[in-house]
């Protein structure tokens, strides 16, 4: 069989209002008074989108072979990550051959250490290595779960992250993860309001339940410790990503003083081997929580989640939909996986990409069957009713 080669690599933003998930209209909880590193200020604690949030926007990379398949992906990186595709990364794809991915990734990662290692532009080898997963996918007629060895489970159980872990529990999943409200800058009263909008929850879940915290880099080691203590009279099963993700000496004591029994996590925004092993060797956490798009794509994920094995830690990987669930129900290590609801008031279950992708699963009662993942690669297809724009074509 001859292998196909690498013909185009294109790489387009995506315009309109809602492409990027960062990107949401007023009123949606994912942008309604969530604690951040920016909550000390008071003229930006209401909305993310007022420190800038949504101003990447959406990144999509194309790769056409020399048989006519065409594999994408998405991820955030919009026009910035576009740039770095097409005047720098394609040199490395066009011609290589199609199963080149391991040698593609290092060309790409080697290549850009100068400006890169982290950020935008690991968001952007990890779109353009996705983009060659479900390229490979495509041409052998596999999903990319299958390229990875294969299924280890008959069906992925989720979590689900959203303002109303109630609701959560009524669709039938295992878990709500909430996103913490307060920070250290709104003092003792904001604390006690994280508690008391704890306990509430806690009150209407039932004791079996899981609940989280989803801190978004916004606290510090001893605002993040009382947070802790207080919330293990509720049952909190983790707190996650409570302080900026270079602070690895701050998760390693927060990890050692965290009350019996709950888990600290964290590695959202966390990128590449090197960065989780830090977290790894340091004991920072229990649960690492690479997210697919933004840590080095698949190729790397495969790396960090064995770094991960031989720490006896989970890989529990952040949102990204379609291109985490291949990874998960194909890792005996990542035993569940996270559901981000995008419905406006987090009481119903949507596509997360929606409207950008179409064929998108879903969890039926918190629960999806490995069999709905079996199309080759990815399983879905760009929507071509949104508006793609290629702003550095070559």
């Amino acid at each position: 069989m001859t292998i196909p080669t690498i013909k185009h690599v294109r790489a387009f933003t995506l315009t309109g209002g809602g492409a990027d998930y960062h990107d949401q209209a007023a009123g949606h909880w994912i942008d309604d008074h969530i604690a951040t590193p920016m909550s000390r200020y008071p003229e930006y604690r209401q909305s993310r989108q007022s420190f800038g949030i949504n101003v990447l926007g959406t990144l999509v990379v194309e790769i056409e072979a020399s048989d006519g398949n065409v594999g994408f992906a998405v991820t955030t990186g919009g026009e910035i990550g576009a740039y770095i595709v097409e005047k720098h990364l394609a040199r490395f794809l066009e011609g290589a051959k199609v199963t080149d991915i391991e040698k593609i990734w290092d060309q790409m990662y080697s290549s850009t250490l100068y400006y890169g290692r982290k950020g935008v532009v690991i968001n952007t080898i990890s779109g353009v290595d996705l983009a060659l997963w479900d390229l490979l996918g495509k041409i052998r007629q596999e999903p990319v779960h299958q390229l990875l060895g294969g299924a280890v489970r008959d069906e992925l159980q989720f979590y689900c992250t959203g303002a109303r872990p109630d609701l959560a529990k009524e669709m039938g999943f295992i878990g709500g993860k909430m996103p913490l409200q307060h920070g250290p800058a709104e003092g003792e009263e904001g604390l006690r309001k994280n508690l008391e909008h704890l306990a509430n929850m806690r009150e209407k879940v039932g004791d079996d339940f899981w609940l989280m915290f989803d801190c978004w880099m916004s606290l510090d080691l001893n605002y993040a410790t009382r947070l802790a203590h207080g919330a293990a009279e509720y049952g909190l099963k983790w707190i996650e990503e409570a302080l900026p993700p270079d602070d690895y000496w701050g998760y390693a004591a927060l990890r050692k003083n965290a009350p019996a029994g709950m888990m600290v996590t964290t590695g959202e925004h966390e990128a590449t081997r090197w960065g989780f092993r830090m977290l790894l060797e340091m004991g920072c956490c229990d649960i690492i929580q690479p997210d697919v798009g933004w840590c080095g794509g698949l190729t790397e994920l495969i790396k960090i989640s064995a770094l991960a094995d031989a720490h006896n830690a989970l890989v529990v990987p952040h949102g990204s939909s379609v291109y985490s669930y291949h990874f998960v129900i194909s890792r005996t290590n990542s035993p569940f996986a996270e559901f981000l609801n995008m419905a406006p008031k987090a009481d119903k279950v949507i596509p997360m990409f929606s409207p950008q992708l179409l064929g998108e699963p879903v969890p039926i009662n918190g629960r999806m069957r490995a069999s709905v993942l079996n199309k080759p690669g990815f399983g879905v297809e760009l929507n071509p009713e949104c508006a793609l724009h290629r702003p550095y074509s070559r």
